[in-house]
């Protein structure tokens, strides 16, 4: 009988001086993905991740140490020093996983919100009858 054999690719060590950081922050959870200047993901994390559980994911010092250990394995892999922020979302994380990036070094180009905005939005409710 052949046993299944798994295969992880190694992490690319490559030099990417100034990337993109994408904040996802709802209400639950936070979600820091670094990227190269095209987007291909260079280091993740998230609350959920870092040990965090329950309503404890959606605080901003869940986001905090979700940005601190992405920042860690990207500045270390890929020696990053600048980054352009892109955040979406609602949540707690917007401002603390940005606010983390001081302690590593790593210098904040620009901010830029994406947060979704409907326009024209879904089919309202029915009227109420009294």
């Amino acid at each position: 009988m052949a046993e299944a054999k798994t295969t992880t690719r190694k992490k690319q060590r490559r030099s990417v001086p100034s990337g993109q950081l994408h904040i996802q922050a709802t209400f639950n959870n936070t979600i820091v993905t670094f990227t190269d200047k095209k987007g291909n993901v260079l280091a993740a994390s998230s609350a959920g991740a870092t040990g965090f559980r329950g309503s404890k994911k959606g605080t901003a010092y869940a986001a905090q140490v979700a940005a601190e250990k992405a920042a860690e394995t990207v500045k270390g892999l890929h020696g990053v020093h600048s980054v352009d922020v892109f955040v979406k979302g609602v949540g707690l994380g917007r401002d603390a996983a940005i606010r983390a990036m001081g302690s590593f070094e790593i210098t904040v180009d620009s901010i830029k919100d994406v947060t979704g905005v409907p326009h024209g939005g879904v089919r309202p409710r029915k009227a109420r009858r009294a």
